[in-house]
């Protein structure tokens, strides 16, 4: 298949726009390629030709979320004072709870581990990057930038997890606040 092919295109954004609107409905362990065909009002057998199955279906549907979530993250002054949150990561927050009943689904405990993978992944990816050039929190030199990436990008995408699946009533901005204040001891 040519995925390049404008109808394969056309295929893969009804295919996404489907799984994203029933996942936002539904628990993603309910949901079947069948489904999502109906929905996109496509053959069931044409989903297949698209993706092996539901799990990179979603994860390629949030995608673009997910990158933008990371280079957000990375985008954090590391010079905010401690009492107060600094616009990206107010940006971030706002931008998960503007998704929250989908990003429930998908990083609680019946969500998706490749979701979930996948934004820890791209949040040590920016931020290991960011840290590359330069923009490296202090205190931490005998730390190799890579693991001190890995290490924030678990903190961000657990306190995103426990937010949405524990405390969803909190305002965004308020636990961005509580990160930030973790983040700077």
């Amino acid at each position: 298949m040519n995925l390049d092919d404008p109808r394969a295109q056309r295929t893969r954004t009804r295919l996404r726009t489907a799984i994203l609107h029933l996942a936002a409905h539904q628990d993603p362990a309910t949901l079947t390629m069948a489904a999502v065909a109906r929905h996109a009002e496509i053959n069931r057998a044409t989903v297949y030709q698209h993706y092996p199955d539901l799990d990179t279906l979603l994860t390629d549907a949030m995608e673009e979320a997910l990158t933008r979530l990371a280079r957000t993250a990375a985008l954090c002054p590391l010079d905010a004072p401690r009492d107060q949150a600094p616009p990206p990561l107010l940006e971030l927050f706002d931008n998960v709870a503007a998704g929250a009943p989908l990003y429930q689904r998908m990083l609680g405990p019946q969500g998706s581990p490749r979701l979930t993978a996948r934004l820890h992944t791209g949040l040590t990816t920016e931020l290991a990057t960011r840290f590359a050039q330069g923009h490296r929190p202090p205190g931490h030199p005998d730390v190799p930038a890579d693991t001190h990436a890995a290490y924030l990008a678990g903190a961000l995408t657990g306190v995103i997890t426990h937010w949405l699946t524990h405390t969803p009533d909190r305002h965004p901005h308020t636990v961005a606040l509580a990160f930030w204040r973790l983040f700077r001891p």
